[in-house]
């Protein structure tokens, strides 16, 4: 059973391979597989020379997540006030730098469920608490939740995508769809529910 973020990044990538976790825009849809590669890729750009304590990406695109991952699976914090992943590591030269190959693999010696991810949590306070989420939501294999990619930096929303990634779901960032002028919006399916944050709300308190 997985006891850290980094354990559940690459379990859920050995166990379900090709199932979908990620839809985005502009990337279409990964598999947990490929997530995991894209998270990785980050990890070994942030790891190729010695990285800050604290790190941090808002970019409002799905970087953001795959910097988040990469940052659990290298032992370092996410935090608002650390330095910002930089642009070549989100997918330009820097991304999959071999030269954060060995500091990638020597972290799974050293992340251990008392690392610190986010504020005063764990890893292992992290995976409790998803777990008792998962609980409460019931998510499973075959749970595809829709999520607003504009709301991403928002700590709620951050836990819905720790969430999916827990209960091995399809998590689906969809951008807002510009209003349909005239006669088309009559034609156009109502919308879904829109998300709701409540029962994320405490992940991170």
């Amino acid at each position: 059973m997985a006891s850290t973020l980094r354990d559940l990044l690459i379990q859920r990538a050995a166990r379900l391979q090709d199932r979908p976790a990620l839809t985005a825009p502009g990337w279409g849809t990964l598999s947990h597989a490929q997530l995991r590669n894209r998270a990785e890729g980050v990890a070994l750009g942030l790891l190729a020379a010695p990285p800050p304590p604290l790190v941090f990406c808002a970019t409002g695109t799905p970087w953001d997540w795959a910097a988040e991952l990469a940052a659990a699976a290298s032992g370092l914090a996410w935090d608002a006030s650390g330095q910002q992943v930089a642009p070549e590591i989100l997918g330009g030269p820097a991304f999959n730098a071999d030269a954060g190959r060995g500091a990638y693999h020597a972290r799974e010696q050293t992340v251990t469920g008392a690392t610190i991810f986010s504020g005063n949590l764990t890893h292992g306070e992290l995976m409790a608490r998803l777990r008792r989420l998962n609980t409460a939501l019931g998510w499973d294999h075959d749970t595809r939740v829709a999520l607003p990619l504009a709301r991403l930096g928002e700590p709620a929303l951050r836990a819905a995508l720790w969430s999916a990634l827990y209960a091995g779901g399809h998590a689906v960032l969809e951008a807002e769809a510009p209003p349909a002028p005239g006669f088309l919006a009559r034609l156009r399916k109502a919308p879904p529910p829109a998300w709701s944050p409540e029962a994320f709300l405490d992940l991170w308190r």
